[in-house]
């Protein structure tokens, strides 16, 4: 299941990625968000998997057929996200309206001086979440980030923010390396930031329910959270539409423990609680939702939903 979103190629080139940057970043954001939508039409024609993948998930939150147009309302939020990525690190916050949940708990966990562990999904903007950071200038913020599954947008946006590049964990690096890394980190009393909704090649899974089915999700980020022993904050940071951000904080453990003779049950038990909000959020927020692969390992199982031939979409 992982390999499918690893070989998924990267989304547009350098160029058409830097052309956005200038459009962007010259003309305005409002100018360039009348580019997303066809942008995502032309996402929808010549993406098939990922429409599928799309189509899969919408009717699993639904629970009935959804039609082209929420298809591509689903691939527009996902370009929007992208886009305000590049305000968000060149400009900060402040083209934005963002509501912030959970950020007195947040807080109270940073001052203990302990470090911790945000957790988070791909579910709107992590970018946003990041912004958060930019009130506590005290704490350095470290993201754990595969540099290699998207190199373009890496590049843009390391050249966009070098501080933020800067910061980053490799998570393409070697396991005893990001380990360390974070550790390291931690120590410092830093936050430390991952998403666990996808795992590595070769990494281990356990399977909890999500959207009425079950689904594999890493046991990495959950072990690495009983080595370093920090608190664990689950973090979202919805897209609500417009300029408008969610963010949201909830205190997941104030130390992860996971007993080695009862390895399996703790780690299942721990899925199935980040699961179970994964879920509330997607509810939430239906169109937050971007893992574009088969997220269920279906074997195409639902392929027969998707009426759009590739042959004629480009797929």
């Amino acid at each position: 299941m992982s390999a499918q979103w690893r070989q998924q190629r990267e989304g547009g080139g350098r160029f058409s990625l830097w052309l956005i940057r200038f459009i962007s970043l010259h003309f305005g954001r409002g100018f360039a968000r009348l580019w997303l939508h066809p942008i995502a039409l032309y996402y929808f024609l010549r993406r098939g998997p990922e429409r599928r993948a799309s189509r899969q998930y919408l009717e699993r939150i639904t629970g009935m057929p959804v039609s082209h147009a929420q298809v591509i309302h689903h691939i527009h939020c996902f370009a929007a996200t992208l886009l305000d990525r590049i305000f968000l690190l060149a400009r900060g916050d402040r083209d934005f309206e963002i509501e912030v949940e959970g950020l007195e708990l947040l807080h109270e966990t940073i001052d203990r001086g302990k470090g911790l562990l945000l957790v988070g999904s791909h579910q709107g903007s992590f970018e946003a979440l990041r912004a958060v950071s930019q009130r506590r200038p005290d704490v350095p913020l470290r993201v754990v980030l595969d540099k290699q599954k998207t190199p373009a947008m890496t590049k843009l946006l390391e050249a966009l923010a070098p501080q933020v590049g800067a910061s980053v964990i490799d998570a393409s690096r070697d396991g005893t390396s990001i380990t360390l890394a974070m550790a390291e980190a931690t120590s410092r009393g830093e936050m430390v930031a991952l998403l666990a909704d996808r795992a590595r090649p070769g990494e281990h899974c356990r399977h909890a329910q999500f959207l009425g089915r079950s689904a594999p999700f890493p046991i990495g980020p959950w072990l690495m959270a009983s080595v370093l022993k920090v608190p664990v904050v689950l973090c979202f940071g919805l897209y609500m539409g417009g300029n408008r951000y969610k963010l949201i904080f909830e205190i997941m453990a104030d130390r992860v423990e996971i007993p080695r003779a009862l390895r399996a049950h703790a780690l299942d038990q721990l899925i199935s609680r980040y699961a179970q909000r994964l879920e509330h959020y997607a509810h939430v927020a239906p169109y937050n939702w971007f893992n574009f692969y088969d997220f269920w390992h279906d074997d195409g199982a639902d392929a027969g939903m998707d009426h759009i031939q590739p042959s004629s979409a480009g797929a």
